[in-house]
């Protein structure tokens, strides 16, 4: 009887280290996981967002001087800021996971026209930006 007992004891203190074992494992796994999916879901938004922004500058230069365009948009994290270098709309996303050493990514959007930010800084959040071509302006203004 005794080494039944025993034989138990052991087993079960086997599947415990191999519980161990396994969570010291898995647990930084999924951490990293967790990190990369959140940083995809970021850049995503972001790049829902200045994609967004882009065809709303397009479909006001489209309908001309005077044309207006007012968009509710998301922005996943606080610091972020609209730049553009003249052919694109660019937003900045920093990554939890660095990939390749890279510690944050570049979100672009084309756009083919002269454009004009007015305040390019945004916390997270929902936004209402405007994009309008003002009558005797030659830039496209984005506001928000």
């Amino acid at each position: 009887m005794e080494n039944k007992g025993q034989a138990s004891a052991e087993y079960l203190l086997l599947i415990v280290v191999i519980l161990i074992i396994m969570a010291t494992v898995t647990l930084p796994m999924v951490g990293s996981s967790v990190n990369s999916t959140m940083d995809i879901s970021r850049t995503s938004d972001t790049k829902n967002a200045v994609q967004t922004i882009a065809n709303a500058v397009d479909l006001v230069y489209a309908n001309g001087p005077g044309a207006k365009r007012t968009l509710n948009l998301y922005i996943p994290l606080n610091g972020m800021i609209l730049e553009t270098n003249g052919t694109d709309l660019i937003m900045n996303v920093p990554l939890n996971s660095p990939i390749n050493g890279d510690t944050s990514k570049n979100v672009t959007a084309s756009i083919n026209y002269n454009v004009n930010i007015t305040n390019p800084n945004f916390d997270q959040g929902w936004y209402t930006i405007t994009v309008n071509w003002p009558v005797g302006d030659d830039a496209i203004t984005i506001s928000h």
